[in-house]
């Protein structure tokens, strides 16, 4: 088997109107999509990136251990750092090996100041690698600013904010022009090293520059304890002939809602940073069974996600990828594993909540949303992706029994008592309308089944059809049409769904078996 390639894609400095044409054309090929961020789970490059992306592309989700915190690795920071880049590059490495090409994403340019450098120290001796670089924020904070950053025979010096301050100084000192990186935490020495080299009057700050948030002040009235990492100082050499761009919003960027979950467009909307992206809870619905049935937005949703959360069954249906973490439960503790979901996207995690059939339909959605309503969770997003209900897919395999007007009810009595149920059986009933019945029976409930039909027989004629579908789109699948008088609860477990047929719903047999379905005209 022949190994994949390495590409190391230079995405530009935030706007994703900035990416290349190579770049958005590389991404979207890709068998792997690699990206980095910090354990909050909220990635830059992966922002920038996501209008590129299609829909069921495998992600490797690089999350750095330590930033600015302490470690108590033996190594101290740089043990810690060690150690990740080199499992990193160890799942990296297992795709490559595979014939996967693997997109490793890097904010700016790969070679200036990334982490791109990292992987491609570990890999590049054993996997073909390629370069595709990108604008640097140096060059997007010049555009920001609207002046020069050097001309003629005049120096440009980058410099990290890291140096030392009396280094930074002379440096700043002896040069034309300068960049300044990696501010953040570092600004009040940064400023004082201006200061010192009497650069200060001369010298701008950009924030998250070509972004929708981009920001930009004269170096001297930054408020130290707001700077960001991704943020630059620039001295610019040649004397602005020009009024410098302060303020707010100076971006090219245009603010849009980001499309995360349908097709990708061909012009794409212009996507947020990371860093103005909060965690978030996307409830999604897989269908009844055959994956077939889940839809691509929600098969992107699975993609995107950071954390799985559900029922233990359902959560094995989602194939398994590397760095996602999953948090499967009983089927019982719905309010606790919304509370879960909720607090993990509180804490800065995309989380996929995972039903099967349709999440609004006696799932999650509801109880990920009643959650969702209490104080501390105010302002998490919650989205709902619908999905093919199991009343649907079961209907479909006979015709058309909810064909006309048709109610859903829930056997179970976990959540409300049977007097509820009954009540409503016996309301539609009389109403003749047909009823997809949910939740039927399970191991330690099997009298319902009966109790619901002798209800029901109040009302319909004994030769009414139901259809009985079992594990529908699965591997034991089995749909057989009976009668509401013929009708078997010995034949009904919790993987049944039941379709019990109106005074207009027909059933007759066809070379390809029964077909039902029910009329939407009345006689008369």
């Amino acid at each position: 088997m022949s190994t994949g390639k390495l590409w190391g894609i230079g995405l530009g400095p935030g706007d994703p109107e900035l990416v290349t044409v190579k770049a958005a054309r590389l991404i979207a090929e890709a068998d792997v999509v690699a990206f980095h961020s910090a354990r909050h789970g909220r990635s830059i490059s992966r922002g920038i990136a996501a209008p590129y992306l299609r829909a069921g592309q495998l992600e490797e989700h690089l999350v750095y251990p330590v930033t600015t915190e302490t470690t108590d690795h033996p190594g101290g920071y740089q043990g810690a750092i060690d150690e990740f880049y080199e499992q990193a590059a160890a799942r990296l490495a297992t795709h490559l090996a595979a014939g996967r090409t693997v997109a490793l994403l890097a904010a700016g340019d790969p070679l200036f100041y990334s982490s791109y450098m990292h992987m491609h120290r570990r890999l590049a001796d054993r996997f073909e690698a390629e370069i595709v670089p990108g604008i640097t924020s140096v060059s997007a904070a010049s555009a920001a600013l609207g002046t020069p950053l050097v001309e003629g025979e005049q120096v440009l010096t980058v410099l990290p904010g890291t140096m030392p301050v009396d280094e930074l100084t002379a440096r700043l000192r002896d040069t034309d022009a300068a960049a300044i990186m990696k501010l953040g935490r570092t600004y009040p020495g940064v400023r004082q090293a201006l200061s010192d080299s009497g650069r200060l009057a001369d010298a701008y700050y950009v924030e998250r520059a070509s972004s929708t948030r981009q920001r930009v002040l004269a170096a001297a009235d930054v408020d130290e304890s707001e700077v960001p990492y991704f943020a630059i100082t620039i001295v610019p050499g040649p004397t602005p002939t020009t009024p410098i761009r302060i303020g707010h919003g100076s971006g090219s960027a245009t603010p849009t809602e980001e499309n995360t979950t349908g097709p990708r467009a061909t012009t794409p909307a212009v996507a947020q940073t990371a860093d103005e992206m909060p965690g978030e809870v996307v409830v999604v619905g897989l269908g009844p069974g055959d994956t077939a049935w889940t839809t691509p937005q929600v098969t992107a949703a699975l993609a995107e996600a950071t954390d799985l959360v559900g029922y233990t069954t359902y959560v094995d249906r989602v194939p398994e990828r590397l760095g996602q973490r999953r948090h499967a439960s009983d089927n019982k503790v719905e309010s606790e594993r919304a509370a879960m979901a909720l607090d993990l996207a509180r804490r800065g995690a995309r989380v996929a909540v995972v039903s099967s059939g349709d999440p609004g339909v006696f799932a999650m959605a509801a109880a990920v949303l009643e959650v969702s309503a209490e104080p501390q969770f105010k302002d998490v997003p919650v989205r709902v992706l619908p999905g093919m209900t199991a009343a649907n897919a079961v209907a479909s395999r006979v015709g058309a029994p909810l064909g006309h007007d048709y109610a859903m009810i829930s056997l179970s009595d976990r959540l409300k008592p049977w007097d509820v149920v009954a009540q409503r059986l016996t309301a539609v009933a009389a109403a003749d309308m047909a009823i997809a019945i949910y939740n039927p029976a399970s191991s330690q409930r099997r009298w319902q089944v009966d109790a619901m039909r002798e209800l029901l027989l109040a009302h319909r004629a004994p030769e009414t059809p139901v259809v009985l579908g079992r594990d529908v789109g699965g591997p034991t699948e089995s749909v057989r049409v009976t009668s509401l008088g013929e009708l078997d609860a010995s034949e009904v477990d919790m993987r049944t769904l039941l379709i019990i047929g109106a005074s207009t719903t027909t059933a007759f047999d066809t070379a390809d078996g029964t077909r039902v379905f029910t009329s939407r005209r009345y006689g008369g």
